[in-house]
Parts: C-alpha cells; structure tokens; sequence
C-alpha cells in the first residue's frame, strides 16, 4: 500500500505520518517511511539522532550520486535513470521501520536542476510503482512530486488539516492537484481540534466521506513532536480515535 500524507506546514502532518507508519509496524506491517518534505522533519520526530540525520544528507543533494546515474555532467541525461538499488544503500533503520530521505523538487533560481529533478522523480517513480513495502510518503504542503503515471500507484492521499481558513484553503489547492492528477482517494483529517466549534468548522466544509477522522489538540502529540525517541503510541480516547482513522486509510475500518 502506498498512502502520501500532506498538508499546510504546521498542521501536524509529520507527527500523524509517524504515528501512523509506527502503528503499521506494530500491525506486522514492513514499512518504509519517506521524507519528501522539504522542511525534512520526518526524522527527528521519529526518533533518529542528530548526528545520523546529519550524515544522512537528502538523495537529491548527493551531487556526485546523480552525475554517476545521469550519465555525467554532459548536456544531454536520461529520463529514466537506474535507481533501484538507492533504497538499500541509503536507508536507515528504526526498530521495524525503514527510513529514507528523500528531498525536494527544485524550484527557480539561478541554476537549471533538471538533473536532479529527473532523478527525484525517478526515485518517485521507484518508490511507489516499484516498492513492495507498505510506503508512508510524507510530503509538503504541495503533490508535485508525483506525476499522473505515479499518482495512480498511491492508494491513498491524506491531507492533514487545522480548523483554520488558511489550512483548509492548502486543502482545497491539493485536492484540485489530486483530481487533476487521478489520485483514487483522498481523505481529511482535521487536527488540533479544541472545542465543538472547530469540529463544526471543518465539518461545514468537508463532507463526511471526505472528513474521516477529527483529533482533539494534545499535549501528549506536541511532546511527542518536540522530545522525540519514543516509541510508544498515544493511549486512552486519544489512541482509539487515531486507531480507528488508521483503520479507515488502510481500509479495515471503512
């Protein structure tokens, strides 16, 4: 299964994505999860120290790694580069879980990165169409990475939202992407709900099939996106909420 999380920054879609690939884990699921965001927090919130972060540099920065598959520092590249093997080279573990950093697609500026963005996409390409893993894609607030061929191998597009006209506008912009784009099934998740208000908020604006899962704001998430390490899933009403929105993008609960 392949399932791409996304959303405005700082709606929490980081902390779900890992909560989320830490529950697939513990379901006997082989996981893979990807850092396609690129503020690149995946990491720490899972755990991983600084010092290997810091080595782990995203592939899309590794210069002489492209130049090898690109065919050189010549003009002319392939669209389709030999990147099957990355993955294993450039993983790092957590406990079940593999992990992988991934980076971004380029933007403007004074440099032409169609090399590097031919790659990505390549790795795009590998992950979803290729990977037999269950893959957890956690990107930014935008889908660019993915292509229409690309984007009918994700299963699942889930966005993660606050009640807020701003973060549900970045909602709004990714769903049109996603329609364009022919992804299967989007999903919202509203997050950092505090009151009946926000809950009728985002209720007045999503339908019921869209809105699959609304999480009250938590403490016990805030520290768990500040200390990271832990490896424990949220208990009590909080963790029955998360399990049984889990259960839905995975399809066990629809």
């Amino acid at each position: 299964m392949k399932i791409a999380i996304s959303g405005k920054g700082g709606v929490g879609k980081t902390t779900f994505a890992a909560n989320f690939a830490r529950w697939l884990s513990r379901q006997g699921t082989t996981v893979l999860a990807v850092d396609a965001d690129p503020d690149a927090s995946l990491g720490s919130v899972m755990g991983i120290s600084d010092d290997v972060l810091a080595d782990l540099k995203p592939i899309v920065d590794m210069k002489e790694l492209i130049e090898e598959r690109m065919g050189g520092s010549g003009t002319f590249y392939p669209l389709n580069p030999n990147v099957d093997d990355i993955l294993d080279d450039y993983c790092v573990s957590v406990g079940p879980i593999r992990f992988f950093r991934m980076g971004n697609i380029k933007g403007g500026g004074t440099s032409c990165y169609c090399k590097e963005n031919s790659f990505l996409q390549a790795l795009v390409n590998s992950l979803i169409l290729g990977e037999q893993d269950t893959v957890i894609l956690d990107m930014g607030a935008g889908i660019e990475q993915l292509t229409r061929g690309t984007a009918m191998g994700v299963d699942v597009l889930v966005i993660v939202t606050e009640p807020s006209k701003v973060s549900v506008q970045t909602v709004k912009v990714i769903q049109q992407l996603a329609l364009e784009l022919g992804i299967p099934r989007v999903v919202v998740i509203g997050n950092k709900i505090r009151n009946a208000k926000d809950e009728v908020f985002l209720r007045d604006r999503f339908s019921s099939e869209q809105l699959i899962g609304l999480i009250p704001y938590s403490d016990e998430l805030l520290e768990m996106s500040i200390n990271t390490g832990s490896d424990e899933l949220p208990e009590g009403s909080l963790g029955v909420k998360l399990n049984t929105i889990y259960q839905k993008i995975t399809g066990e609960g629809r």
